[in-house]
């Protein structure tokens, strides 16, 4: 499936669930709510993106502590869980909230070019985390497929909601 169209599906989902959700976006730069965003109706259950490109970001919005981006960088599955609660401790209205970060090339580390994390958090439930690996060869293409993984994982775990 396509991205749109995926996010047409996240958003109707959202709306029968009556879920609200908050993203806490890093490599994708905010593709996630910038997408969502196209679809009709998104107003009443997106409660924003926290775009959180720079460590200092990730801190005093996220509460993100400096030591687990000093033991594990900035793309970990510890960073984007505490990206996840985060975003839920900082949007209380939110039920559910999903965070990415990775290295999109073309400058990363070699043992991480095209690594991200994701992470989903639900209200009263500890966040899940993990990593994924892109399959696009560049930077544009991986920030497609990041984001693509964020809403397909959230339209999952929507899925499953009683």
């Amino acid at each position: 499936m396509d991205l749109e169209s995926q996010a047409r599906q996240l958003v109707e989902l959202l709306d029968e669930k009556r879920q609200t959700l908050v993203l806490a976006e890093s490599c994708t730069g905010g593709l996630v709510a910038a997408t969502l965003a196209t679809v009709p109706g998104v107003s009443a259950w997106l409660a924003g993106s926290l775009v959180v490109y720079q460590e200092a970001s990730k801190q005093r919005w996220l509460g993100v502590a400096e030591e687990t981006l000093a033991e594990h960088t900035a793309v970990s599955a510890p960073v984007a869980h505490q990206m996840v609660a985060g975003a839920l401790q900082t949007t209380p209205h939110a039920d559910l909230a999903a965070s990415v970060t990775g290295h999109l090339g073309p400058n990363a580390p070699a043992e991480f070019d095209g690594l991200i994390y994701v992470g989903v958090g639900r209200r009263g439930q500890p966040p899940r985390t993990w990593g994924v690996e892109l399959k696009a060869p560049k930077r544009v293409g991986r920030q497609r497929e990041s984001a693509l993984v964020v809403i397909e994982t959230l339209i999952g775990v929507l899925e499953r909601l009683k």
